[in-house]
């Protein structure tokens, strides 16, 4: 396989469905996807894509020291689980001294082992109610 990102692969798409117009050949965005994807040896454009997501490199790995924030309290921990789903990570941490994720003085939960999805920015998509991510883990530089 010659393409080495999803980036380039949707880029080779958008281009040749440019180069077909010029030529009086219209095309759809899904079908030139789908031509890419051929050309490069995969199924459908799905499985294109499956290949180039688990290519692409994450600066998270198995057993990787990171600190971050978890519903608004600091913590350090260890990766001990880490799966890519399609752009973003699913991240299993185990950390090194407990969070209250309860912001009440009457009461606490303390998590020791938090589990989340995180982007390649490294911050969740799930947001609280105040509009801050659940989980944001300072990438490594």
């Amino acid at each position: 396989m010659s393409l080495k990102s999803l980036h380039t692969a949707k880029a080779q798409a958008r281009a040749l469905r440019e180069g077909l117009a010029t030529q009086g050949t219209a095309i759809s965005h899904s079908q030139a996807l789908e031509l890419v994807a051929r050309q490069n040896g995969a199924r459908d454009w799905n499985t294109l894509q499956a290949r180039l997501a688990k290519a692409e490199p994450t600066p998270l790995q198995i057993d990787a020291e990171v600190r971050g924030q978890y519903l608004g309290q600091d913590f350090t921990g260890r990766i001990v689980g880490l799966t890519r789903v399609g752009r973003h990570f699913q991240v299993s941490l185990q950390l090194n001294a407990p969070v209250d994720v309860v912001q009440f003085e009457s009461f606490s939960s303390l998590r020791h082992h938090i589990r989340g999805t995180i982007g390649a920015d490294g911050k969740s998509p799930q947001k609280t109610s105040n509009g801050a991510p659940h989980l944001v883990i300072t990438l490594p530089s």
